[in-house]
């Protein structure tokens, strides 16, 4: 028959070659650190331990114009795309969807990410660490994943999701699904030891595999975001070099940067900011109590660096070091979300349990450990920041101004030189893109992509005189706003809830002051105007628009747009872990948990369910064959227990908590169930009124740190069918406290 194939005498074998690199491509290893200020490395002038991260700047360059966007989410999203984070989509935190295009929480298809870039140019691409550009209530086992690491470039990935995690029991994810952390505390585990071993593993597999083909690892730490956990020898070695206090840390951190040529001569000191005050003003206790949190964060940040050592001499070992750019920045300036005396358990505060000094005195030398979620107050947040004002959250330089570190022995010729141009998070990528040689592509997986709005600035790798981009850069978050154009800045800080035309516009020549210190605005008011005319021109260009600078409102939205209708939770035996934004939300509302069980003729003991972690949740378990409850609230234990064994054979175990009023502040009346009868009954003194862990929820097991007094994971040794949570509408929440707690997560 006609057209029929002969064989494979007269066929044509063909093998489509793959993506080819351009010649001379480098490796890409970009090492991204949370809430760290300007000024913390030692090469910016810190008095923190940072060897590794120092000897990198001595191969290469550091920036002192290096910008982000204030926040988490959003300067990833800048630097994952080389666009704006609003025009992507991510214009505030990924934990809400505002239903503006600006806010959706999540990185538009339209913004292709860096790995998807480099994918078609034979790269292989490796995430390890923080993601936070996936909205937060997508993160549960059943996702959707089309914003996750391995959705948007990535071929593999192990890290966590959220904004932070506890770094002895963190919740980590390996490619798109959960997995429990290879140690605990006891055993030695830390999450950053954990994420370098990954981050060598992926490129010794690499390198073993595919050895001519270069990659990009983009290494996130959780560092030093809160909480601050650290080896207690590392915390104890700072208190000594800290005790000083923040103000003489200050002058000393902004006279080693002169010398350094970080900053220009003559460059001064803002007043302290807002909330701060003298050292000396300060008790000897509270100044001990703070030197000790300071401690924490500085021994959180050594800590990193001894592991990016591991990392630098692995590469090096390798034979990988020449031809990778290795990149060390952070992603906003330090947090302000310890307040003005900081936190040991910041968990307890967020619920109206207040921790007063002496507790806190009283748990000093538990500052790190892993029944803590502590941050450092203001004073220090300002001191790692030298010499800018405001934190992060805020568009003056402590929020937006940080450290960046390149280094490129094959590619750049400099040695631990200086470069002062402006430049933006959203200009990294497109940086990296011109270094190795290729264009952003016009189309990805079949969409169309939007133009790239960073602007390179590789021409300063090797010329020290390269000029800040030309474009303008304009800056917001949470109402607070900036430009930055021509070497000027205009800036507003915006309290929540004032109307943006009250809003006082500073001015300031960023070229001859770079700590914003000199306010030009009344001098000149027609520049001033310009830029703000600019501003808002640039705001409606990036879907910056409309302005939101509600807390509350936009969480409370966003949690009952989720919930929706359901009110009841089954959690069936073999289910996983699930994250916190995907659990029922049991704050200021009555509940009640059932657990549908087998217990043996022997008895049993262990958890029936357990959400969050040793600094806060619930958990309803059995020891010793009795039945208990305990709500945790920042550390405060309130165990409910039956007052005798539950009998063996098919059992419903049961917890309910009902609200005695219909206000915020009025308590609860708890009881325990076996089969329906009530067995024990209390009133609670502390309840879940804004927040209940950032640790997510487990059945059958508890597979972080403790949240009560038994040793995780604590398994049910009975036959667990089910766990029922059923939700009332009667809740009550304080939704600008129930905000700031959110925010203290990010």
């Amino acid at each position: 028959m006609t057209g029929r194939n002969p064989g494979v005498a007269k066929s044509q074998p063909h093998w489509p070659g793959g993506p080819k690199p351009p010649a001379g491509a480098p490796n890409i290893v970009v090492i991204l650190f949370d809430d760290v200020g300007f000024s913390d490395f030692g090469c910016y002038g810190g008095s923190i331990d940072t060897p590794a991260i120092d000897a990198i700047a001595a191969r290469g360059l550091r920036y002192s114009g290096f910008h982000t966007t204030a926040m988490c989410s959003t300067t990833r999203a800048a630097l994952l795309t080389g666009r704006n984070h609003h025009s992507v989509g991510v214009g505030c935190l990924a934990n809400f969807d505002s239903g503006y295009p600006g806010y959706r929480g999540k990185i538009a298809r339209e913004a292709g990410t860096l790995p998807e870039m480099l994918r078609p140019h034979g790269y292989r691409t490796y995430m390890v660490g923080k993601w936070h550009v996936t909205p937060t209530h997508e993160t549960g086992p059943a996702g959707p994943v089309d914003g996750w690491p391995l959705a948007r470039g990535f071929d593999r990935f192990y890290g966590f999701m959220d904004a932070e995690t506890d770094q002895y029991a963190p919740e980590l994810v390996r490619d798109n699904t959960p997995v429990a952390p290879p140690g605990t505390y006891q055993t030695g585990y830390h999450l950053t030891e954990d994420l370098t071993n990954e981050a060598i593993r992926f490129v010794a597999d690499h390198h073993a595999a595919k050895p001519d083909a270069p990659f990009l690892l983009w290494l996130a730490y959780g560092a030093c975001h809160a909480p601050h956990q650290a080896p207690q020898e590392l915390i104890r070695k700072y208190d000594a070099r800290f005790a000083h206090g923040w103000d003489e840390e200050r002058a000393a951190r902004l006279k080693r940067q002169i010398a350094l040529c970080l900053v220009p001569e003559g460059t001064a000191l803002p007043g302290r900011n807002d909330w701060v005050r003298p050292w000396a003003d300060h008790s000897p206790d509270e100044r001990r109590l703070f030197t000790r949190l300071q401690a924490a964060y500085a021994a959180m940040l050594e800590h990193a660096d001894r592991h990016i050592g591991r990392l630098t001499q692995f590469l090096t070992t390798a034979g990988l070091d020449d031809n990778t750019i290795v990149l060390v920045l952070s992603d906003n300036g330090a947090s302000q979300e310890g307040g003005p005396l900081g936190f040991i358990n910041a968990m307890g505060p967020y619920n109206f349990r207040v921790e007063n000094l002496e507790e806190k005195l009283a748990r000093i030398d538990d500052i790190g450990g892993p029944d803590t979620h502590s941050n450092f107050p203001l004073g220090w947040a300002m001191a790692s920041n030298t010499p800018l004002k405001r934190y992060k959250q805020n568009t003056h330089g402590g929020g937006i101004r940080d450290p960046l570190v390149i280094s490129w022995p094959a590619g750049i010729a400099a040695r631990g030189e200086m470069r002062h141009p402006f430049c933006h998070a959203s200009d990294l990528a497109p940086t990296l893109l011109e270094a190795i040689g290729i264009d952003a592509p016009s189309s990805i997986a079949g969409v169309a992509q939007m133009p790239i709005e960073g602007t390179s600035f590789a021409a300063s790798f090797a010329d020290a005189s390269a000029p800040s981009k030309a474009a303008p850069q304009y800056f917001e978050m949470f109402g607070h706003r900036g430009i930055v154009h021509d070497g000027w800045k205009a800036v507003a800080f915006h309290p929540p809830g004032k109307p943006y035309e009250e809003d006082r516009w500073e001015l300031y020549h960023l070229e001859r002051d770079f700590s914003e210190v000199t306010d030009l605005a009344a001098e000149q008011p027609d520049r001033l105007e310009a830029l703000v005319d600019l501003w808002w021109r640039e705001a409606e260009a990036h879907q910056v628009l409309p302005l939101d600078d509600r807390f509350g409102e936009r969480f409370a939205e966003n949690a009952a747009r989720n919930l929706g209708s359901r009110r009841v939770f089954t959690f069936h035996a073999g289910m996983g872990h699930l994250p916190t934004d995907v659990c029922p939300d049991l704050r200021s509302r009555s509940y009640r948990i059932e657990a549908d069980v087998h217990v043996p003729a022997g008895g049993a003991e262990g958890v029936l369910i357990a959400h969050g972690d040793a600094t806060c949740g619930y958990a309803l378990y059995l020891r010793d064959g009795v039945l208990m409850h305990d709500i945790n609230v920042g550390g405060q234990h309130q165990v409910l227990a039956a007052p005798r064994k539950v009998p063996s054979g098919d059992r419903r175990l049961a917890f309910h908590a009902k609200r005695s009023g219909p206000n915020l502040g009025d308590p609860f009346r708890c009881s325990l169930r076996i089969d329906g009868d009530e067995v024990a009954a209390t009133d609670l003194i502390y309840g879940f009124v804004n927040f209940i862990s950032w640790s997510g929820l487990d059945i059958g097991l508890d597979r972080g740190s403790p949240v009560s007094h038994y040793a995780a994971p604590f398994r049910f040794t009975g036959a667990l069918k089910k766990v029922t949570v059923t939700i009332e509408d009667d809740q009550f929440l304080n939704a600008e406290g129930a905000a700031q707690a959110a925010l203290a997560r990010e």
